[in-house]
């Protein structure tokens, strides 16, 4: 079944309950997806994506869209990465220190993350204008996802994760490993830090608790559950990841710091558990004649793709990430994901969530709606933890 989604951008109170309101980022591609939230000084909230006719296809480019002060409808979105040879994916935004607002974002050609670089631009005018685009991270089969952490000592924090491949043999995420890129010099060089026995722990979320810990929280390639490490040396070294009480179904989640000094995440309260198909890799759908075959693991374990990605859950932890006492749905359905054909609109999931914590306390969240849109949702931490788990 088929199902379109109006994307008119209006910011609406839902009928069923007022608190909640919800918006479709307007977009003019048939597929977006990885959407990044980010407040912005000067009241605006900014949202960032990947858009195109199917991830992996070279037309895939990053979008961008601001909600003005005062506004309650997002603007057009606007295209802010070129290169007709790559497929531009996974967006970031940061604002430093100076004010500087930066865009990240993966490129890669075809369905090959191992071929993936990182480029970048600035903007001197919180995103109204756009400086030239260049390359941050040039080492072939480097991702992102999350934002980069700024350190009291005024180190730069970047997590990335490694997608890894064998001669002859095509990524399909069997090898993937979490570091973390450190600069002191305001990202102008980067120094690698490895996260010990990451195997299969990809988008590293890091965010600071109010002792100054760090955290960060992962997707699981097993689809299993979503995993935890801690640094107490400002990111100089990383416990092993530990599986959390929550469940991941290898689909992206997010976390951040409330004003509270509560966390709170959105994620896919599924792991492959859930799942009653299972595809061969992300890009199954993909043939770019490159030769390459899929790797046979034998008994080793192999990524997970193809378990639901719904509902979409926001929790709030008191505790620093050890568990997670209130966790509402933002939405429910069956989540099928076994194909991301946006033209013929069979996918139905919720994934790739951003939340961000406003001046007024509320919290914004976006995430996939359908691989159709970027759905945006606006909320209080007072209104998730009406319920507890």
């Amino acid at each position: 079944m088929s199902v379109t989604v109006t994307r008119d951008g209006i910011v609406r109170p839902q009928p069923q309950d007022a608190r909640v309101e919800t918006a479709m980022l307007p977009s003019s591609c048939p597929q977006n997806h990885a959407a990044n939230l980010l407040p912005l000084p000067d009241g605006a909230l900014m949202c960032v994506w990947f858009g195109g006719t199917q991830e992996g296809i070279a037309d895939i480019s990053v979008w961008g869209s601001r909600l003005a002060p005062g506004s309650n409808q997002w603007s057009e979105a606007v295209k802010l990465s070129d290169d007709a040879s790559r497929s531009e994916q996974n967006p970031v935004l940061f604002l430093a220190p100076d004010n500087v607002l930066w865009l990240l974002w993966t490129a890669q050609l075809s369905g090959n993350q191992d071929t993936a670089i990182v480029r970048y631009r600035q903007s001197t005018d919180l995103g109204h204008s756009w400086g030239e685009i260049a390359t941050l991270l040039d080492n072939p089969g480097t991702f992102i996802r999350q934002p980069i952490v700024v350190l009291d000592n005024g180190n730069w924090l970047l997590p990335v994760f490694y997608c890894r491949t064998q001669p002859g043999e095509k990524w399909v995420g069997n090898d993937d490993i979490s570091a973390v890129k450190i600069s002191e010099d305001q990202g102008n060089s980067w120094r690698d830090v490895a996260v010990p026995q990451s195997l299969g722990c990809v988008h590293m979320n890091i965010t600071a608790l109010n002792n100054g810990q760090l955290v960060a929280l992962y997707r699981s390639r097993w689809a299993d559950n979503i995993y935890i490490s801690q640094s107490l040396d400002n990111g100089e070294s990383w416990s092993v990841p530990e599986p959390t009480a929550l469940p991941n179904n290898n689909s992206s989640i997010q976390v951040t710091t409330l004003a509270s000094g509560e966390l709170a995440l959105v994620f896919n309260h599924m792991s492959a558990a859930g799942a009653l198909e299972r595809r061969a890799s992300l890009y199954d759908e993909i043939d770019d004649g490159d030769g390459r075959k899929e790797p046979d693991v034998g008994d080793g374990r192999a990524a997970f793709w193809g378990a639901p990605r719904a509902p979409m859950t926001v929790a709030i932890s008191a505790d620093g990430g050890k568990s997670w006492q209130w966790q509402r749905n933002l939405d429910e359905g069956d989540g099928y994901c076994m194909t991301n054909n946006s033209l013929e609109k069979l996918n139905r999931e919720f994934s790739y969530p951003s939340i961000k914590q406003g001046a007024d306390g509320s919290l914004h969240i976006a995430y996939t709606y359908f691989r159709q849109a970027i759905k945006y949702v606006r909320v209080t931490p007072e209104w998730v933890k009406e319920v507890q788990r």
